[in-house]
Protein backbone atom coordinates (compact mmCIF):
# COMPACT_ATOMS: atom_id res chain seq x y z
CA UNK A 1 0.00 0.00 0.00
CA UNK A 2 3.28 2.78 0.69
CA UNK A 3 4.35 1.73 -2.49
CA UNK A 4 1.75 2.30 -4.54
CA UNK A 5 1.31 5.49 -2.80
CA UNK A 6 4.62 6.53 -3.02
CA UNK A 7 4.10 5.76 -7.15
CA UNK A 8 0.95 7.71 -7.17
CA UNK A 9 -0.98 5.02 -8.31
CA UNK A 10 -4.91 5.72 -7.73
CA UNK A 11 -6.51 3.81 -4.80
CA UNK A 12 -10.08 2.03 -5.08
CA UNK A 13 -12.89 4.00 -3.99
CA UNK A 14 -14.76 1.28 -1.91
CA UNK A 15 -18.23 1.08 -0.69
CA UNK A 16 -18.68 2.95 2.95
CA UNK A 17 -20.63 -0.02 4.20
CA UNK A 18 -20.34 1.72 8.11
CA UNK A 19 -22.77 4.44 6.16
CA UNK A 20 -25.16 2.46 5.08
CA UNK A 21 -26.11 -0.01 7.94
CA UNK A 22 -29.34 2.01 8.53
CA UNK A 23 -31.01 0.39 5.54
CA UNK A 24 -33.28 1.14 2.77
CA UNK A 25 -37.31 1.60 1.96
CA UNK A 26 -38.61 0.33 -0.97
CA UNK A 27 -42.54 1.00 -1.63
CA UNK A 28 -44.29 -1.41 -3.76
CA UNK A 29 -47.77 -2.33 -4.81
CA UNK A 30 -48.80 -4.80 -1.79
CA UNK A 31 -46.20 -4.30 0.75
CA UNK A 32 -42.93 -2.38 1.78
CA UNK A 33 -39.54 -3.85 1.06
CA UNK A 34 -36.74 -2.30 3.86
CA UNK A 35 -34.07 -3.70 4.11
CA UNK A 36 -30.05 -3.69 2.74
CA UNK A 37 -27.57 -6.21 1.00
CA UNK A 38 -24.09 -5.65 0.89
CA UNK A 39 -21.41 -8.90 0.02
CA UNK A 40 -19.82 -9.91 2.81
CA UNK A 41 -20.85 -7.40 4.86
CA UNK A 42 -24.88 -7.82 5.76
CA UNK A 43 -28.28 -8.89 4.06
CA UNK A 44 -31.44 -8.30 5.74
CA UNK A 45 -34.62 -7.80 4.63
CA UNK A 46 -38.08 -7.12 5.95
CA UNK A 47 -41.80 -6.85 4.96
CA UNK A 48 -43.58 -5.20 7.65
CA UNK A 49 -47.08 -5.67 6.11
CA UNK A 50 -46.25 -9.72 5.87
CA UNK A 51 -44.65 -10.00 9.26
CA UNK A 52 -41.16 -12.08 7.86
CA UNK A 53 -38.40 -10.70 6.49
CA UNK A 54 -35.59 -12.59 5.22
CA UNK A 55 -31.41 -13.02 5.99
CA UNK A 56 -30.27 -12.14 9.50
CA UNK A 57 -27.13 -10.52 8.40
CA UNK A 58 -27.91 -7.22 10.08
CA UNK A 59 -30.97 -6.46 12.90
CA UNK A 60 -32.27 -2.84 13.35
CA UNK A 61 -34.04 -2.53 16.38
CA UNK A 62 -37.35 -2.04 14.69
CA UNK A 63 -37.67 -5.09 12.55
CA UNK A 64 -37.57 -6.93 16.12
CA UNK A 65 -41.09 -6.78 15.94
CA UNK A 66 -41.18 -9.73 12.53
CA UNK A 67 -41.95 -13.05 14.39
CA UNK A 68 -40.82 -15.23 11.26
CA UNK A 69 -37.44 -15.02 9.28
CA UNK A 70 -36.71 -17.34 6.31
CA UNK A 71 -33.14 -17.55 5.97
CA UNK A 72 -31.43 -18.29 2.41
CA UNK A 73 -28.08 -20.39 3.81
CA UNK A 74 -25.05 -20.40 6.31
CA UNK A 75 -23.25 -17.75 5.59
CA UNK A 76 -22.15 -14.99 8.02
CA UNK A 77 -23.39 -12.44 6.09
CA UNK A 78 -27.00 -14.17 6.50
CA UNK A 79 -26.59 -15.15 9.77
CA UNK A 80 -24.96 -12.65 12.17
CA UNK A 81 -27.58 -11.12 13.71
CA UNK A 82 -29.35 -14.45 14.80
CA UNK A 83 -28.24 -14.38 18.39
CA UNK A 84 -29.12 -10.42 18.55
CA UNK A 85 -32.90 -10.87 17.40
CA UNK A 86 -33.97 -13.67 19.34
CA UNK A 87 -32.06 -12.16 22.79
CA UNK A 88 -34.04 -8.76 22.16
CA UNK A 89 -37.35 -10.55 21.70
CA UNK A 90 -36.62 -12.76 25.34
CA UNK A 91 -35.51 -9.29 26.63
CA UNK A 92 -38.73 -7.68 25.78
CA UNK A 93 -40.89 -10.61 26.68
CA UNK A 94 -42.23 -11.32 23.22
CA UNK A 95 -43.05 -15.16 21.86
CA UNK A 96 -39.62 -17.03 20.87
CA UNK A 97 -39.32 -15.94 16.69
CA UNK A 98 -39.68 -18.90 14.28
CA UNK A 99 -36.51 -19.24 11.91
CA UNK A 100 -36.39 -21.49 8.99
CA UNK A 101 -33.44 -22.73 7.80
CA UNK A 102 -32.08 -25.18 4.66
CA UNK A 103 -32.13 -28.44 6.60
CA UNK A 104 -28.78 -29.77 5.60
CA UNK A 105 -27.63 -27.14 8.13
CA UNK A 106 -30.10 -26.42 11.41
CA UNK A 107 -27.64 -28.90 13.43
CA UNK A 108 -24.94 -26.44 12.82
CA UNK A 109 -27.21 -23.68 13.68
CA UNK A 110 -28.11 -24.71 16.80
CA UNK A 111 -25.10 -25.35 17.45
CA UNK A 112 -24.25 -21.83 16.76
CA UNK A 113 -26.79 -20.73 18.89
CA UNK A 114 -25.70 -22.82 21.52
CA UNK A 115 -22.28 -21.23 21.86
CA UNK A 116 -23.48 -18.03 22.20
CA UNK A 117 -26.08 -19.39 24.97
CA UNK A 118 -22.84 -20.35 26.82
CA UNK A 119 -21.01 -17.32 26.29
CA UNK A 120 -24.19 -15.02 27.77
CA UNK A 121 -25.23 -17.90 30.47
CA UNK A 122 -28.63 -17.51 29.37
CA UNK A 123 -31.29 -19.04 26.55
CA UNK A 124 -32.08 -18.02 22.80
CA UNK A 125 -35.90 -19.18 23.04
CA UNK A 126 -36.42 -19.63 19.10
CA UNK A 127 -38.15 -22.22 16.96
CA UNK A 128 -35.79 -23.25 14.04
CA UNK A 129 -37.83 -25.36 11.06
CA UNK A 130 -35.31 -27.22 8.34
CA UNK A 131 -37.07 -26.53 4.63
CA UNK A 132 -36.28 -28.43 1.53
CA UNK A 133 -36.61 -27.19 -1.74
CA UNK A 134 -41.06 -28.12 -2.60
CA UNK A 135 -41.56 -27.34 0.82
CA UNK A 136 -45.02 -24.41 1.98
CA UNK A 137 -45.04 -22.75 4.62
CA UNK A 138 -48.37 -21.39 5.34
CA UNK A 139 -48.53 -18.21 6.47
CA UNK A 140 -52.06 -16.76 7.36
CA UNK A 141 -55.47 -17.86 5.14
CA UNK A 142 -54.42 -15.27 2.68
CA UNK A 143 -50.29 -15.90 2.08
CA UNK A 144 -48.22 -18.65 1.85
CA UNK A 145 -44.40 -19.44 1.00
CA UNK A 146 -43.13 -21.46 -0.74
CA UNK A 147 -38.98 -23.04 -0.80
CA UNK A 148 -37.27 -23.46 -4.20
CA UNK A 149 -33.59 -24.91 -4.89
CA UNK A 150 -30.37 -22.45 -5.28
CA UNK A 151 -27.10 -23.00 -6.60
CA UNK A 152 -24.27 -21.15 -4.06
CA UNK A 153 -21.21 -22.66 -2.22
CA UNK A 154 -23.36 -24.10 0.93
CA UNK A 155 -26.50 -25.66 1.07
CA UNK A 156 -29.08 -22.75 0.01
CA UNK A 157 -32.61 -22.19 -0.95
CA UNK A 158 -34.66 -18.88 -2.37
CA UNK A 159 -38.55 -18.59 -1.17
CA UNK A 160 -41.42 -17.13 -3.17
CA UNK A 161 -44.42 -15.16 -1.18
CA UNK A 162 -47.84 -15.84 -2.95
CA UNK A 163 -51.46 -14.58 -1.76
CA UNK A 164 -53.82 -16.79 -2.56
CA UNK A 165 -57.49 -15.87 -3.19
CA UNK A 166 -60.36 -18.50 -3.39
CA UNK A 167 -62.53 -17.96 -6.98
CA UNK A 168 -65.96 -19.47 -7.35
CA UNK A 169 -66.07 -22.21 -9.70
CA UNK A 170 -67.56 -20.78 -13.27
CA UNK A 171 -70.19 -23.26 -13.26
CA UNK A 172 -71.40 -22.33 -9.32
CA UNK A 173 -71.35 -18.10 -10.63
CA UNK A 174 -75.40 -18.07 -11.32
CA UNK A 175 -76.15 -19.69 -8.14
CA UNK A 176 -77.98 -18.15 -5.14
CA UNK A 177 -76.08 -17.42 -1.97
CA UNK A 178 -78.84 -19.86 -0.51
CA UNK A 179 -77.95 -22.52 -3.23
CA UNK A 180 -74.07 -22.11 -2.47
CA UNK A 181 -73.92 -22.21 1.31
CA UNK A 182 -76.14 -26.14 0.77
CA UNK A 183 -73.62 -27.14 -1.55
CA UNK A 184 -70.29 -26.19 0.95
CA UNK A 185 -72.31 -27.94 3.53
CA UNK A 186 -72.88 -30.72 1.77
CA UNK A 187 -69.19 -31.00 0.82
CA UNK A 188 -69.05 -30.02 -2.38
CA UNK A 189 -65.82 -28.39 -3.76
CA UNK A 190 -67.37 -24.68 -4.94
CA UNK A 191 -64.43 -23.05 -5.51
CA UNK A 192 -60.66 -22.86 -6.41
CA UNK A 193 -57.38 -21.31 -5.45
CA UNK A 194 -55.67 -18.84 -7.13
CA UNK A 195 -52.18 -17.62 -6.70
CA UNK A 196 -50.02 -14.71 -7.21
CA UNK A 197 -45.87 -14.53 -6.40
CA UNK A 198 -45.92 -11.09 -4.83
CA UNK A 199 -42.22 -11.19 -3.63
CA UNK A 200 -39.30 -13.66 -4.69
CA UNK A 201 -36.48 -13.55 -2.63
CA UNK A 202 -33.54 -15.35 -4.40
CA UNK A 203 -30.60 -15.02 -1.76
CA UNK A 204 -27.25 -15.81 -3.15
CA UNK A 205 -26.97 -18.01 -6.01
CA UNK A 206 -25.87 -18.21 -9.54
CA UNK A 207 -28.24 -17.61 -12.49
CA UNK A 208 -29.52 -21.44 -12.50
CA UNK A 209 -31.41 -20.23 -9.12
CA UNK A 210 -33.55 -18.03 -11.24
CA UNK A 211 -33.22 -20.14 -14.52
CA UNK A 212 -34.73 -23.06 -12.72
CA UNK A 213 -36.91 -20.83 -10.85
CA UNK A 214 -39.43 -19.38 -13.37
CA UNK A 215 -42.09 -18.07 -11.02
CA UNK A 216 -39.63 -15.94 -9.44
CA UNK A 217 -39.49 -13.64 -12.54
CA UNK A 218 -43.09 -13.54 -12.59
CA UNK A 219 -43.19 -12.05 -9.11
CA UNK A 220 -44.35 -8.58 -8.85
CA UNK A 221 -41.43 -8.04 -6.84
CA UNK A 222 -38.08 -9.72 -7.30
CA UNK A 223 -34.94 -9.53 -5.05
CA UNK A 224 -31.96 -10.80 -6.25
CA UNK A 225 -28.30 -10.30 -6.30
CA UNK A 226 -25.50 -8.56 -8.58
CA UNK A 227 -22.25 -9.35 -6.60
CA UNK A 228 -20.19 -9.01 -9.80
CA UNK A 229 -20.33 -5.88 -12.36
CA UNK A 230 -16.63 -5.97 -13.62
CA UNK A 231 -16.56 -6.98 -17.30
CA UNK A 232 -13.59 -9.27 -16.75
CA UNK A 233 -15.19 -12.62 -15.59
CA UNK A 234 -11.57 -13.95 -15.17
CA UNK A 235 -10.60 -11.74 -11.24
CA UNK A 236 -9.66 -13.72 -9.12
CA UNK A 237 -12.21 -12.33 -6.54
CA UNK A 238 -15.30 -13.35 -8.30
CA UNK A 239 -16.33 -16.69 -6.83
CA UNK A 240 -18.78 -19.02 -8.52
CA UNK A 241 -22.74 -19.12 -6.64
CA UNK A 242 -22.89 -15.56 -7.54
CA UNK A 243 -24.58 -13.34 -10.36
CA UNK A 244 -23.20 -10.54 -12.11
CA UNK A 245 -24.30 -7.49 -14.14
CA UNK A 246 -24.08 -9.71 -17.35
CA UNK A 247 -26.26 -12.25 -15.72
CA UNK A 248 -28.74 -9.62 -16.15
CA UNK A 249 -28.15 -8.19 -19.23
CA UNK A 250 -28.33 -11.87 -20.62
CA UNK A 251 -31.82 -12.36 -19.04
CA UNK A 252 -33.71 -9.28 -19.96
CA UNK A 253 -36.09 -10.45 -21.62
CA UNK A 254 -36.83 -12.91 -19.19
CA UNK A 255 -38.01 -10.42 -16.47
CA UNK A 256 -41.70 -9.79 -15.95
CA UNK A 257 -41.37 -8.28 -12.54
CA UNK A 258 -42.94 -4.57 -11.25
CA UNK A 259 -39.52 -4.51 -9.59
CA UNK A 260 -35.97 -6.41 -9.39
CA UNK A 261 -33.97 -5.36 -6.71
CA UNK A 262 -30.41 -5.63 -7.29
CA UNK A 263 -27.88 -5.81 -4.56
CA UNK A 264 -25.27 -7.67 -2.84
CA UNK A 265 -23.06 -5.97 -4.77
CA UNK A 266 -19.16 -6.47 -3.76
CA UNK A 267 -17.45 -4.55 -1.12
CA UNK A 268 -14.68 -3.83 -3.49
CA UNK A 269 -16.73 -1.83 -5.90
CA UNK A 270 -17.79 1.92 -4.55
CA UNK A 271 -21.62 3.16 -4.99
CA UNK A 272 -20.11 5.36 -7.97
CA UNK A 273 -18.81 2.53 -9.53
CA UNK A 274 -21.85 0.64 -9.58
CA UNK A 275 -23.88 3.54 -10.95
CA UNK A 276 -21.90 3.93 -13.46
CA UNK A 277 -21.68 0.80 -14.77
CA UNK A 278 -25.16 -0.92 -14.32
CA UNK A 279 -26.27 2.57 -16.38
CA UNK A 280 -23.56 1.70 -19.52
CA UNK A 281 -24.72 -1.56 -19.39
CA UNK A 282 -28.36 -1.20 -18.52
CA UNK A 283 -29.20 2.61 -19.57
CA UNK A 284 -33.07 2.06 -19.28
CA UNK A 285 -32.95 -0.07 -16.04
CA UNK A 286 -34.80 -2.66 -17.51
CA UNK A 287 -37.78 0.10 -18.21
CA UNK A 288 -37.47 1.28 -14.91
CA UNK A 289 -37.69 -1.61 -13.09
CA UNK A 290 -34.33 -2.14 -12.00
CA UNK A 291 -33.30 -0.87 -8.36
CA UNK A 292 -30.01 -0.97 -6.95
CA UNK A 293 -29.84 -1.35 -3.15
Amino acid sequence: MADQKKNGAKQPELFNYTESSSYRKIKCEHFTLEGFSRAPVMTFWRVPEYKLGFDLGWQPWEFMGAPRWFVSHAHMDHILALPAYVARRRMMQMEPPTIYFPDQKVADLRQFLAAFCRLEQSALPCEIVGVRPGDEIELSRELVVSVHKTWHGVPSVGYIVWERRKKLKPEYLELSGEEIRDLNLAGVKISYEQRFPRLAFLGDSSPRGLDENPDMYRADVLVAEMTHISQRRNEPFQLPGHMRLEDYVDRREKFQNQKIVASHFSVRYSQREIQARVHEKLPDMLDGRLVLV
